[in-house]
């Protein structure tokens, strides 16, 4: 069973960088593709960033493209999403999400296609 366990959320100025860490626990995340997600309040939950098995492949919703990478250490068990050039808009429950996959070079961009999520953690930027 996969349990995820998202950190590193926090409150900051706008143009400060924090940095998420999602775990888990339990199997090894190398066999699942791995995605960051976001919902602000009065919003639907939305696309952040996402990572192959292998963590060859990336992608990036535009609105944070250039300004966060996603990364994973399949050894640690960790996936990371460095945030930089924080923006008052950035301001959301941010979601750590796995997807068993058989291809290692996949990337999911969609929610519905994750199987496991994370509770989150609340990241706020101040203007």
């Amino acid at each position: 069973q996969v349990q995820l366990v998202e950190s590193g959320g926090g409150l900051v100025q706008a143009g400060d960088s924090l940095r998420l860490s999602c775990t888990d626990s339990g199997p090894t995340l190398s066999s699942y593709a791995m995605g960051w997600f976001r919902q602000a309040p009065g919003k639907e939950r939305e696309f952040v960033a996402a990572i192959s098995r292998s963590g060859s492949n990336t992608a990036y919703a535009n609105s944070v493209k250039d300004r966060f990478t996603i990364s994973r250490d399949n050894a640690k068990n960790t996936v990371i999403l460095q945030m930089t050039s924080l923006k008052p808009e950035d301001t959301a429950v941010y979601y750590c999400a796995a997807r068993s996959v058989l291809l290692r070079y996949a990337v999911s961009i969609q929610l519905g296609e994750y199987d496991y999520w994370g509770q989150g953690t609340q990241v706020t930027v101040s203007s």
